[in-house]
């Protein structure tokens, strides 16, 4: 039983952890709180170096890792100026691990779920297809919420790569967000949207249903339970009504 649910703020992100709270709270009878980054709180002398073992090296190779002393300087600065960090895949398993041992002994049981909401990008390894997959949440203890995996992990429609590659051999470089949503069919997230929070209250709720159940997803689409793998999907669970399938609505409607 889930007594405890605490949910760190992601201040380098436009989520509004306070605002998921109160949601998550009218849903659930646990009490929950909220604290300030994860890796604030809950900093140690072995999490920069824990970040730079985590490191995604290359797509398709399934070790990861580079402790060399200035990926590590790299991992510093990045807890001390988050801003700063960016452009980095991370193992989901391994720094759950991490954050896990972060956590005071006398928390770290299962009735206190920690969830931090964090600014890197999270995977995991597929041994169907031999590559590292971008994630937006990584369930367990503590359970992870990616907000960089929330823009990147679904798929896009493809006419948005297509018009993402025609842009950068144009111009160099990534276009704007306006001119993507303008010539590209299809509705998506992207990074900063102003929809972040609204999208990211069913992962948290999927963190504590895990935790509760042992359910790690809901297999229709129509319900904040669903795990979804394209955008118009994570749109469709999280952004529409209704908000649950008719088993999940009598739990937490």
């Amino acid at each position: 039983m889930v007594d405890r649910v605490i949910l760190y703020r992601a201040p380098t992100t436009v989520a509004d952890v306070d605002a998921i709270g109160d949601w998550l709270e009218a849903r659930i009878d646990s009490e929950v709180s909220i604290r300030e980054r994860f890796l604030d709180v809950h900093r140690t002398d072995e999490l920069a170096e824990r970040f730079a073992e985590a490191r995604v090296a290359s797509p398709y190779e399934r070790s990861t890792g580079n402790t060399m002393l200035g990926t590590i300087r790299y991992e510093e600065r990045a807890l001390e100026t988050p801003e700063r960090e960016g452009g980095v895949l991370y193992d989901g398993i391994q720094i759950q691990r991490a954050l896990n041992s972060a956590v005071p002994g006398d928390e770290r049981g299962l009735e206190t779920l920690h969830v931090p909401i964090l600014d890197r990008a999270i995977g995991t390894w597929g041994d169907h297809d031999g590559r590292w997959h971008k994630r937006v949440s990584a369930l367990g203890q503590p359970a992870l919420v990616s907000v960089p995996g929330l823009y990147e992990a679904p798929a896009k429609p493809e006419a948005y790569y297509r018009e993402k590659q025609r842009h950068a051999l144009l111009s160099g470089d990534a276009p704007p967000r306006e001119v993507l949503e303008n010539q590209v069919d299809g509705e998506f997230l992207v990074e900063d949207d102003p929809r972040t929070t609204d999208a990211l209250k069913g992962y948290v709720l999927q963190a504590v249903h895990y935790l509760e159940t042992g359910e790690a997803f809901c297999d229709r689409e129509a319900c904040r339970l669903y795990n979804a793998h394209y955008h118009e999907e994570l749109i469709d669970a999280q952004l529409r009504d209704p908000q649950f399938c008719p088993s999940h609505a009598r739990a937490y409607e």
